[in-house]
Order: structure tokens, then C-alpha cells, then sequence
């Protein structure tokens, strides 16, 4: 599927439900950029809980 496929199909729908359409494109943009958010902030936490994750102490639960 491409874009110019589904600008086709939007093309066929009544000029009533383009908002609702719009509404939609909305929230996929929404989810993809708390997923973005999400995923670079477990990358630059990672660092910080390096510390705490690899200690000598705590190395007896890394197999559990």
C-alpha cells in the first residue's frame, strides 16, 4: 500500500467525514511520537541505571 492509494480512497469519501479522517491521521501522529518519547527516554536513562543495574552486589539476581 502507498500513499497515493490512499489518497485515492480519501478522495471517495464525502467531504462530511474528512474531519473525522483528519481526527485519525491525528492520533497515529500522537501515538507514533509517544512511542518516540518513550523509546528515547529508555535510551538516555540507560546510562544513568547502568550504575545501579551492574554492581557486584546485586550480581546474584541477574540470573533469576
Amino acid at each position: 500500500m502507498n500513499k497515493d492509494y490512499v489518497l485515492r480512497e480519501i478522495d471517495k469519501l464525502p467531504e462530511d467525514l474528512l474531519p473525522e479522517v483528519f481526527d485519525f491521521i491525528k492520533f497515529l501522529e500522537n501515538r507514533q511520537n509517544r512511542e518516540n518519547i518513550s523509546l528515547a527516554s529508555q535510551i538516555l536513562s540507560e546510562k544513568a541505571f547502568k550504575k545501579i543495574w551492574d554492581n557486584e552486589e546485586d550480581a546474584c539476581y541477574d540470573n533469576l
